[in-house]
């Protein structure tokens, strides 16, 4: 799934689509190996093909879903990752990044001690804002005080519970928090709707002037749920709608 950049739209009145019978929901933890992946994601396209005929036509144009995910990054990696690559084209992010790790060659990525003991002018040189540092060395700090829960407490969390955690960090807002969600712990069942793609992308399918507002994206998309998150990857891929790689 390829997140594209977030910013807000106008509302818009959406046409109501008939809502199919809902599966139960997933687990918290859902572990989306191979194995497990393709037949849920079988199981979702055709729960979205059933809603009406716009996203009938629409999965049948996509095809199966090739989400992949990133699930060996622990969420502080993943939270200085998504900052790192926030309102940047895909080559910009992974340019800076490239030369963030160049200063840490011993490590794959490095820790949150060796981040901050890091001269902050030498990560500054690799293209960061002062803002952005300060999000990224913020985050290196929460890490070492427990505020941001390594992978195994993180899967135990409920995405609210999450989401409420993380965002009182500076720089760190619900959209930044839904991607790890998504790639990085796996779930299946998250709709960004504070997304542009996503809002754009159901104006686009749906045929209106206008895209609906972060509010009636929410509401709208309880039709897709459990499987909010395959939604989004469909949405995220209407026609002329360019997105990013991953971070």
């Amino acid at each position: 799934m390829t997140p594209p950049k977030s910013t807000s739209a106008p509302a818009a009145a959406s046409k109501p689509g008939k809502t199919a019978a809902r599966p139960a929901p997933a687990p918290v933890s859902s572990g989306l190996n191979p194995a497990v992946a393709a037949p849920l994601y079988r199981r979702a396209a055709r729960h979205l093909a059933a809603l009406d005929a716009d996203w009938a036509r629409h999965v049948a144009a996509i095809g199966p879903c090739r989400h992949e995910s990133r699930p060996a990054r622990d969420p502080y990696e993943a939270l200085v990752r998504a900052i790192a690559y926030q309102q940047l084209h895909a080559r910009a992010g992974d340019a800076i990044l490239g030369r963030f790790l160049a200063l840490y060659p011993n490590q794959v990525f490095p820790a949150p001690r060796a981040l901050l003991a890091t001269d902050p002018q030498a990560q500054r040189d690799c293209g960061f804002s002062a803002s952005k540092l300060a999000t990224i060395r913020g985050i290196a700090q929460a890490a070492l005080d427990g505020v941001i829960p390594g992978r195994d407490e993180a899967l135990a969390m409920t995405d609210e519970a999450l989401i409420e955690r993380l965002v009182a960090l500076r720089g760190v807002g619900r959209w930044t928090v839904e991607m790890l969600l998504i790639y990085t712990l796996e779930r299946v069942d998250i709709l960004p709707v504070d997304d542009y793609g996503v809002r754009e992308g159901y104006r686009r399918l749906k045929g209106l002037d206008k895209a609906p507002s972060p509010a009636q994206m929410r509401a709208i998309g309880q039709a897709y749920s459990p499987y909010r998150t395959i939604a989004t990857w469909y949405l995220w891929r209407m026609p002329a709608m360019p997105a990013p790689a991953a971070p």
